[in-house]
């Protein structure tokens, strides 16, 4: 049972962006779930109609590409792949949930939706935050417009002069 939770960054470092979806990839999940890549692959094949492409997806060559060039110094990376990695979307390994039965495939996947969760809840956080400093902007902004204009009216008010045939106002000595 100690071996069935793993870490939280170990599961983080797995997870990447692809086609700007988060996905974990086959042979991680299968590491993660104690089984071979290939196992994990059957186990899709049989269940191919559970799978959409919104759900997993075969990475293309120029995605492979990329992401070795991305991670080229990782020992994983160094081992030879003979056939292009499967991505697994949230709802992907919410799926796989359904076609790998074992207690350590159960305990991983309630582990990863949880960080899928948390993900989001602090995407949602950096949002508003976001929003709030653009308010913020906004005010400043606004603030410096009616400050310089303060300054314009200040300007012309120095730059009248008083008119040479007025009467003066005020007591007589």
């Amino acid at each position: 049972m100690q071996n069935s939770m793993r870490p939280n960054e170990k599961v983080l470092d797995k997870i990447y962006v692809i086609r700007s979806q988060k996905v974990l990839l086959d042979r991680d999940l299968a590491q993660l779930y104690g089984i071979e890549t290939k196992r994990l692959k059957e186990a899709v094949k049989r269940n191919l109609s559970r799978f959409p492409e919104d759900f997993m997806f075969v990475l293309t060559e120029d995605e492979l590409h990329n992401w070795r060039s991305q991670f080229a110094s990782s020992k994983s990376l160094k081992m030879g792949l003979r056939h292009a990695p499967m991505a697994f979307t949230e709802h992907g390994i919410l799926m796989l949930s359904s076609v790998i039965h074992s207690e350590l495939a159960i305990s991983v996947n309630i582990q990863i939706m949880r960080l899928f969760t948390q993900m989001r809840q602090r995407i949602m956080e950096h949002s508003e935050v976001q929003e709030k400093i653009h308010l913020l902007e906004q005010k400043v902004e606004n603030h410096d417009k009616n400050i310089e204009l303060v300054f314009s009216y200040l300007d012309e008010l120095n730059e009248v002069k008083p008119a040479e045939n007025r009467k003066p106002i005020g007591y007589k000595n």
